[in-house]
C-alpha cells in the first residue's frame, strides 16, 4: 500500500456570523459549522480532489490542513506533523495556492521568488536554479521585473504558484486551482500538477469542476455541508458518470427527488 503522506481525523471548525453575513443571507443564525467531522487521507504520488458546491468546506478544510486557521476540534496529519502541535513543521512540507493570496503590487516576481525562498531557508544557490527553471517552464521570465500589479490574470496566477512551491515541498494544496483562468493558463496548471504527481509528490485540490477531477485526480472525497459524504478511489466514486453520482448523491441526501 501507498504511504500515506496527509491523514484528516475529525476536522471541525464553526464560524460566528456577523450582523453583515446574517442580514445578507437572510438568516438568525449567530454561529455556522463550516466543517463538521471530516476524514479522509491522501497517499504519496496521487492527487486527491476534494469535490463539493460552493460553501460545502472545502476551502475551509484546505486552509485548515495548510495551518492558515486551527480546527475547533480533531486534527490533521501532514507527513506525521500535527497541524495542531507542530504547524511550523507542517508549513516546511506544503506549498498552499490559492486564487485569493494577495500580492503586494509594488513587488516583482524576481523579488518575491527570492524573498519567500529566503523565508524557506532556501539555500542561494538552490534558490537561483529553481528560479530560472520554474520562471522559463510557465513563462515568467519576460515578465520577471514587472511589477505585479501589471500583470495580467493568468500571468500573476502563475507567480503566485512557483512562489508557494519555491521551496520543492512534498505536499501542494492547491483551492480551486483553474479558478478564473483562461483555459491556456489553466491548462499549463493542470499539466504543471500532473508533473507532480509524477514526481512522487502529495497533490490535494479542491474544485466544483467534474472534469478537472476527471482528468487529474486518483482518489476524491464528497463534501456536502462540511461532511464527507463519499470518499475512495476516483473509478470507485464515478461508477462511470462522476456528474449523475454526485447528483445522485446530493439528492438522496437532501431527500429530494432526482
Amino acid at each position: 500500500m501507498s504511504e500515506e503522506i496527509v491523514r484528516a481525523e475529525g476536522l471541525k471548525k464553526t464560524f460566528t456570523l456577523s450582523k453583515k453575513q446574517q442580514k445578507i443571507e437572510k438568516t438568525g443564525e449567530t454561529r455556522r459549522v463550516a466543517v463538521n467531522g471530516l476524514s479522509f487521507s491522501a497517499y504519496r504520488g496521487e492527487i486527491y480532489g476534494l469535490l463539493g458546491p460552493n460553501g460545502a468546506g472545502k476551502t475551509t478544510t484546505l486552509r485548515m490542513l495548510s495551518t492558515l486557521i486551527r480546527p475547533d476540534a480533531g486534527d490533521a496529519f501532514l507527513c506525521g506533523h500535527s497541524v495542531v502541535k507542530e504547524p511550523a513543521k507542517v508549513r516546511d512540507e506544503i506549498g498552499f495556492m490559492t486564487s485569493e493570496l494577495k500580492l503586494e503590487g509594488f513587488f516583482t516576481p524576481d523579488y518575491l521568488f527570492d524573498f519567500f525562498g529566503a523565508m524557506h531557508g532556501v539555500e542561494k544557490s538552490t534558490l537561483q536554479r529553481r528560479k530560472r527553471e520554474l520562471f522559463e517552464k510557465f513563462g515568467i521570465d519576460k515578465f520577471a521585473e514587472v511589477q505585479v500589479k501589471n500583470l495580467s490574470t493568468g500571468m500573476l496566477q502563475k507567480v503566485s504558484l512557483v512562489i508557494s512551491i519555491v521551496h520543492d515541498p512534498s505536499v501542494v494544496i492547491f483551492d480551486e486551482p483553474t479558478n478564473g483562468l483562461d483555459v491556456l493558463t489553466a491548462k499549463v496548471v493542470t499539466d504543471f500538477l500532473s508533473e507532480l504527481k509524477a514526481m512522487g509528490k502529495s497533490v490535494l485540490l479542491s474544485t466544483h469542476i467534474f472534469s478537472l477531477v476527471e482528468k487529474l485526480c486518483d482518489r476524491v472525497g464528497i463534501i456536502f455541508d462540511g461532511k464527507m459524504v463519499a470518499e475512495g478511489p476516483l473509478d470507485e466514486i464515478a461508477k462511470g458518470d462522476l456528474e449523475k453520482s454526485f447528483f445522485d448523491l446530493y439528492y438522496g441526501i437532501k431527500g429530494e427527488m432526482v
